[in-house]
């Protein structure tokens, strides 16, 4: 049976995919993704080989009329990945640094285990990890995020096409940023890519605020992306390996080679920089302070006006830390396993193995420390003075192990739900401004003439849509949609 394939490819600044549709006799058969990829792809049959052919048409003139053009497979390649795993071929070897109260030549005291409550195996090397009140997320190298809540028990699965780098919250909305380029917005029952990052970028870390991405790469840049998806502006550090950014309404924060500098979110000028010891490996925030984790075992910490705090010193590379939300308490996490609590004057005031493996993320939360881990533990230390004390002395609880449940797992929607029902939710209606394609609220008691934030392989002009909830941003001049999207027929 002869089979007759069409292959459309869109590139534009931050959009990278190709559209392959191929009809054999009666079936159509769709694949679709990010260049590069296998992709994702379903079969369609239909009475007569005529009606196959015009189905196919239809599809391909849809794409056509959204600025995909007929292309070569394999002219493009796949985007660069670098996971933070890469780290320990670099840090592995460094000598460690004695112990507190020992001398060179004399062996380090033995330490002691955490008191780890539960321990959950996501199935492979894990950097996201996000924690609130009501959920504790973790997403690892397969692309797989798990919800759970604060006993251990899994709530939901998500499949996601590529590596979790990082999960990060911004405001009610969560988003997941992936090795394929795109950041996927978890607030709705099927991820949905919110944003898509050059294929020359290769990423290191992700962070967003009201909206705004910023974007740290392996050449040192910053990238500041809008609620359009577009580009803003990207500024050289004076270093390479951008592995920390973070971002609030005030700045951008970035860690790299060289330490960590400050950007000012609308033009991306230099507010200051700061020297660290050792590369800038993974960073935290507070509401007045940053934190960056360093190669020479030591976390910094600088006020969000630049000024130069105390040090926290470890025995070994740090490849992760976290605060309490007062910065009371200073927690991190080393290459050899152990985790750390430090008072905020710098003061060491514990240390203990976590027996799962290297934290390459973490987050406290309610007396618990949550870590996930090199070998894909989402585990819950209990941090309380109480515990602490007793693992201190050897006395630890034992662990409960979670494994996996068979569970449906929601994956990245092909195609949009569809309805009839204009009375529930908001309306909002896909229009041309130009070149581009821009959403707006329809709904009485919106402006108009504001954009509105929305997936970009969505939309078409004069394609109407009823979704969940649409919140105006912190900062005003664009709407946000959060939750389902479904479109109005």
């Amino acid at each position: 049976m002869s089979e007759d394939i069409t292959y459309l490819e869109l590139s534009e600044a931050n959009s990278h995919k190709f559209y392959e549709v191929k009809v054999a006799g009666t079936q159509v058969t769709i694949r679709y993704g990010r260049i590069g990829d296998a992709g994702q792809s379903s079969s369609s049959n239909f009475p007569t080989p005529e009606k196959a052919t015009a189905e196919a048409a239809k599809k391909i003139n849809e794409k056509i009329k959204k600025g995909y053009e007929r292309a070569v497979q394999g002219v493009r390649q796949k985007r660069s990945v670098t996971r933070r795993t890469a780290m320990f071929d670099s840090y592995a070897n460094a000598a460690p640094a004695p112990a507190r109260g020992a001398s060179r030549g004399t062996p380090a005291p033995p330490v002691n285990r955490a008191p780890i409550v539960w321990n959950f195996d996501s199935g492979s090397c894990a950097f996201g990890i996000f924690v609130d009140e009501h959920r504790c997320w973790v997403g690892n190298e397969n692309g797989v995020i798990f919800a759970l809540n604060h006993d251990g028990t899994v709530h939901a699965k998500y499949k996601l096409p590529e590596g979790v780098k990082c999960i990060v919250a911004d405001g009610d909305w969560l988003y997941a940023g992936c090795d394929d380029g795109n950041v996927y917005d978890l607030s709705g029952k099927t991820p949905r890519a919110a944003y898509r990052i050059d294929d020359n970028v290769d990423i290191y870390w992700l962070d967003i605020s009201d909206g705004i991405l910023a974007v740290s790469d392996e050449k040192g840049n910053v990238t500041v992306i809008n609620h359009e998806d577009e580009s803003q502006w990207t500024k050289r550090s004076t270093g390479n390996r951008g592995w920390m950014v973070r971002c609030d309404e005030i700045g951008v924060y970035h860690g790299h080679s060289a330490g960590v500098t400050m950007y000012d979110w609308e033009d991306g000028a230099v507010i200051w920089h700061r020297d660290s010891q050792g590369d800038v490996l993974f960073g935290w925030q507070e509401e007045a302070m940053i934190y960056a984790c360093t190669s020479h075992r030591v976390v910094h910490a600088f006020s969000k006006k630049g000024d130069v705090g105390p040090t926290y010193q470890c025995d070994g590379a740090v490849f992760s830390c976290a605060t309490s939300p007062d910065g009371k308490l200073i927690f991190a996490g080393d290459i050899n396993g152990a985790v750390y609590c430090f008072a905020e004057s710098g003061e060491r005031l514990w240390k203990l193995t976590t027996g799962c493996g290297q934290a390459l993320s973490m987050q406290y939360f309610q007396e618990k420390l949550y870590i996930v881990t090199r070998n894909g533990s989402l585990a819950c230390i209990d941090a309380s003075e109480t515990a602490i004390t007793a693992a201190g002395q050897g006395t630890i609880p034992k662990a409960v192990a979670i494994t996996a449940p068979k569970m449906t797992e929601a994956t990245v929607a092909a195609t949009v739900e569809t309805t009839s029902d204009a009375s529930t939710g908001v309306l909002v209606e896909c229009y041309r401004e130009g070149s581009e394609l821009r959403v707006r609220v329809l709904s009485e008691g919106f402006n108009q003439t504001w954009h509105c934030q929305f997936p970009k392989d969505l939309r078409e002009a004069g394609a109407r849509f009823m979704v969940d909830e649409v919140r105006e941003s912190s900062r005003g001049g664009f709407y946000r949609v959060r939750g389902n999207i479904r479109r109005l027929v």
